[in-house]
């Protein structure tokens, strides 16, 4: 199944590359996504699937035309992990403050990005190899991604996202998750 995957992204990324550059770019507008993914522990992965907005925020003076923006990204999400033979399912809620740079001075389709923010779950995470003492999480994203279609209206990007409590309780063991991304810009 993890194969599956990761060759359905693979096939994703490059039906996204090979679409019609984009032209001037929609990141000054808001989007929807949907998103999956997975981390990586081998047999006892734990998957997730969200939902999410971006709202741009357009008051950063002297960042016109520096390929430099920044958003609000808001997420309800949901992972399921193993625990004593079953998949345990927990509800997130989180936002993410998110800095992102458009190659070319903003009229490339690739971008990077990165941010930090807060979610919270509906209970503690918990899986066979792994324990979490809060249901309060700081979160740090980066990823790298492709606009296509009409003015870059169509996003997918490929984001590594980790959680941890940063020490406020004991145990922190944290969790990564790789994450396919599919944006839409109105």
């Amino acid at each position: 199944m993890h194969n599956n995957r990761m060759t359905m992204a693979a096939v994703l990324l490059a039906l996204a590359a090979t679409g019609a550059a984009a032209q001037p770019l929609a990141d000054a507008s808001p989007a929807i996504y949907v998103e999956g993914g997975q981390t990586l522990h081998g047999s006892a992965n734990s998957d997730m699937a969200g939902i999410g907005v971006m709202l741009p925020w357009l008051s950063v003076p002297g960042w016109q035309g520096s390929g430099r923006s920044f958003y609000w990204d808001l997420f309800a999400s949901q992972w399921r992990g193993p625990l004593n033979g079953d998949r345990r399912s927990i509800a997130q809620i989180g936002a993410i403050a998110t800095w992102r740079y458009r190659f070319d001075g903003g009229a490339s389709p690739w971008f990077v990005e990165g941010g930090i923010g807060v979610s919270v779950m509906d209970r503690l995470y918990q899986t066979d190899d792994r324990g979490f003492s809060t249901a309060f999480q700081f979160t740090e994203a980066i990823g790298a991604g492709y606009s296509f279609g009409a003015n870059g209206r169509h996003e997918l990007s490929l984001r590594l996202q980790h959680f941890s409590n940063a020490g406020i309780k004991k145990p922190n063991p944290g969790e990564n998750f790789v994450r396919l991304r599919y944006a839409y810009r109105f």
